[in-house]
């Protein structure tokens, strides 16, 4: 499985009644691929996955697949309340040509690291498709603790992690860890260049929706080591970044998606749709 490049976690297409909208999904997926992304990651956070019911989840997945499977990398999200549960998606998602998965430890239940250990390890036996870790507290409610990182790397089916803390000296730490086989990936949308400059080789971002483009010219220049241009693609896009990592990021990442270009529609409940004056607000930053 290739991960390094820029993967995106595609948002979820709605119609105005809330309902899936199919051909939007299809239509973005090929948007992407176009921008040259190395890969999709599908039924993740920025996915809304909490809000798909198991026919919709599975339409996700495969309208995805039939566009892109063998085009770019295809990752599936499969968090779950229950280690049961993230089991039984990543054998859906084996089942439906994935070549990846990715797993945050299970939200609202607050596990110890035994019990992170166990669950990832416990998943991993499971599936024969490697397994990158997702590390975002804010939203789980605790952390996959470093000296956890380092035990669970040595599993072979765990390829790597995303590492969503915001806190760069606990990523700077696990970027100087002499793993094998197992890499760091950038899950901070606004820390790209320092993941990148300290050998970072992927970057999981949920504002690739609105920026696929710019990110994979990012990318390109950091590994040409042209930290100036780097550094000036990031001025252009962080004041939208900034904005989106300030507050209803889901509803950003949907109203800017290709920068406001293909119409997703809105978010699900339990989400709400932004205020009409915060839309123009963020959109103003594409003209």
């Amino acid at each position: 499985m290739n991960f390094h490049g820029i993967l995106v976690p595609l948002v979820t297409p709605f119609k105005s009644d809330k309902s899936l909208d199919v051909e939007t999904l299809q239509q973005l997926t090929k948007a992407f691929i176009d921008k040259g992304v190395t890969g999709l990651v599908v039924c993740g956070t920025t996915g809304e996955y909490y809000a798909l019911n198991e026919a919709e989840r599975e339409s996700v997945l495969k309208t995805v697949a039939d566009v892109a499977k063998g085009r770019v990398t295809l990752i599936a999200g499969i968090n779950d309340l229950s280690t049961e549960g993230a089991v039984n998606r990543a054998r859906q998602a084996k089942a439906l040509g994935y070549e990846g998965l990715m797993l945050a430890p299970t939200p609202y239940s607050l596990p110890d690291q035994t019990g992170v250990i166990a669950h990832y390890e416990t998943v991993a036996a499971a599936t024969d498709l490697p397994i990158i870790m997702y590390n975002f507290p804010a939203r789980i409610g605790i952390e996959i603790e470093y000296d956890t990182v380092v035990h669970l790397a040595k599993n072979p089916t765990i390829v790597a992690i995303k590492e969503s803390s915001g806190d760069f000296s606990r990523a700077l730490r696990l970027l100087q860890t002499p793993f094998e086989n197992f890499e760091v990936i950038c899950g901070c949308d606004d820390q790209p260049v320092d993941f990148f400059f300290w050998g970072a080789k992927s970057w999981i971002a949920g504002a690739g929706n609105v920026f696929p483009e710019e990110q994979v010219a990012l990318f390109d220049a950091a590994q040409a080591g042209d930290w100036d241009k780097a550094r000036q693609i990031m001025r252009e896009i962080y004041p939208a970044i900034y904005s989106m990592e300030s507050g209803n990021y889901n509803q950003k990442a949907k109203l800017g998606c290709l920068k406001g270009e293909i119409n997703v529609g809105t978010v699900r409940l339990p989400l709400s749709d932004l205020p009409e004056e915060e839309k123009a607000a963020f959109l103003a930053f594409f003209k």
